[in-house]
């Protein structure tokens, strides 16, 4: 499937039914795989960090992808 994006679905099923958001996609193979309904919580300090990351994008602060991974690979020593 060249060229086809790899994005993800949440599809809720019935266990018996299609659904549409099934039959939408073109012809071809498949991964599906079951998930939780419940989302891991949070701590605190992640629940901080992600709406300080929400507030710096909505103020146009934000770095490119390969910015982005010279800060992260400068964190880890990398």
């Amino acid at each position: 499937m060249a060229g086809m994006p790899r994005t993800a679905r949440v599809v809720t099923w019935n266990g018996k039914d299609v659904p549409a958001e099934l039959r939408e996609l073109p012809a071809g193979r498949y991964v599906v795989e079951a998930i939780d309904d419940d989302a891991p919580a949070l701590s605190p300090d992640e629940e901080a960090g992600i709406e300080a990351a929400l507030e710096s994008y909505g103020q146009g602060r934000v770095v490119d992808a390969k910015r982005a991974r010279e800060i992260i690979d400068g964190a880890f020593g990398d």
